[in-house]
């Protein structure tokens, strides 16, 4: 199959799926609490047909293939019973969190199938994923698989350890312990302070060794230790951003058009590391496609809990101010305050949309 087409094929079923799920999380926490959702919606309006009624919910079927939809009863009237705004508050935290509960969920399971076929990582060990070709690392003897231990006499349990000891010894000799197929070495390399473009100051790639999983259940706790760690790196990138730890355009977000250049980069890679004349890379295929898909989700679902008028968050919020101050915020001035924040929220993302089309960030993968 054309590599691009199924990178667009890709694209489009990603989105449409991560939107989907979504909504499949507001619909079954609705159920269980007795709300009634009038409608679900496979794409989004116009209607293309009415598939069946279940349980008093119509099930249909849109034009647009890009996830799907809740059409609650009552959902802004806390006058009307079985609806979503006549529930205690707590509920309705509930049923709206449980779209980016159902996205987190998403993602830990792509993550049990990504160590699955990698292995789980050892986050208490640094290792070397590659070595550049030139580079101080390769001069010193540095070889990919090689652990390290210690840097400078320091203990090495984290990459991020091993960053911080390489920026203080720029342009010096820097001692590191190792270990290369179980056996101790020691080696001495010197971090250069103005390195190609593209490479860091030892031309190495870091990560963790990895172990085969035993079974399925033996990734679960890992993937759910990923998905913390992603969600934490989410949540601190903007004081990381304003601390200048993280530059602008590591921190910047990106568009449609930029995603899609990402899955094209990303199935063609996939699939080419999959042919049987891929020599060497055929023994260890890619996964850049489960990578961004797991990305993407994580994204999506925590910026949906964002407390801003008319997304998830907002909404949550507004539950939350109502159990504080213990009365019902009117329904006017919710709907009201739901649909300024919708077009100020469309309106920005239309801005943004636009400049994306226009100048994709530029994002090569490894």
């Amino acid at each position: 199959m054309n590599a691009t087409f199924l990178g667009g094929l890709t694209f489009v079923l990603v989105f449409a799926g991560i939107i989907l799920v979504h909504e499949l999380g507001h619909f079954i926490s609705a159920r269980l609490f007795g709300i009634e959702v009038e409608e679900f919606g496979f794409g989004i309006p116009p209607r293309i047909v009415k598939l069946f009624r279940w349980k008093g919910t119509d099930f249909t079927l849109n034009w647009i293939p890009l996830g799907g939809f809740n059409k609650f009863k009552g959902e802004d009237d806390p006058n009307m019973v079985g609806g979503l705004a006549a529930v205690n508050p707590w509920k309705r935290i509930v049923v709206l969190a449980a779209g980016a509960g159902m996205n987190l969920l998403t993602a830990v399971v792509c993550y049990t199938i990504y160590f699955s076929q990698i292995g789980i990582p050892d986050l208490k060990a640094t290792a070397i994923a590659a070595v550049e070709a030139g580079s101080p690392a390769e001069q010193a003897g540095l070889q990919a698989g090689d652990i390290v231990t210690r840097a400078a006499g320091i203990e090495i349990s984290t990459y991020q350890q091993l960053l911080e000891i390489t920026y203080q010894h720029l342009d010096e000799p820097l001692a590191l312990d190792i270990l290369r197929d179980g056996q101790p070495m020691q080696l001495a390399v010197t971090p250069r302070s103005d390195p190609p473009e593209g490479q860091g100051p030892m031309g190495i790639a870091i990560g963790n060794p990895l172990y085969p999983a035993s079974s399925w259940f033996a990734t679960v706790p890992p993937s759910l230790s990923a998905v913390g760690r992603d969600i934490s790196s989410l949540l601190a990138l903007p004081g990381r951003l304003i601390a200048g730890t993280v530059s602008p355009e590591e921190a910047q977000m990106v568009g449609p058009r930029t995603i899609w250049n990402l899955f094209q980069q990303a199935v063609s890679r996939d699939l080419q590391s999959r042919q049987p004349d891929a020599g060497e890379a055929a023994a260890q295929p890619s996964n850049y496609t489960l990578i961004i898909i797991m990305s993407l989700t994580i994204t999506v679902g925590m910026f949906n809990l964002v407390p801003i008028p008319a997304l998830d968050g907002g909404r949550i919020f507004m539950a939350l101010t109502e159990i504080v101050i213990r009365r019902r915020i009117p329904a006017k001035y919710q709907m009201a305050i739901n649909g300024f924040g919708f077009m100020v929220l469309v309106a920005l993302l239309g801005i943004f949309y636009i400049k994306d089309l226009i100048s994709p960030v530029v994002i090569n993968l490894p």
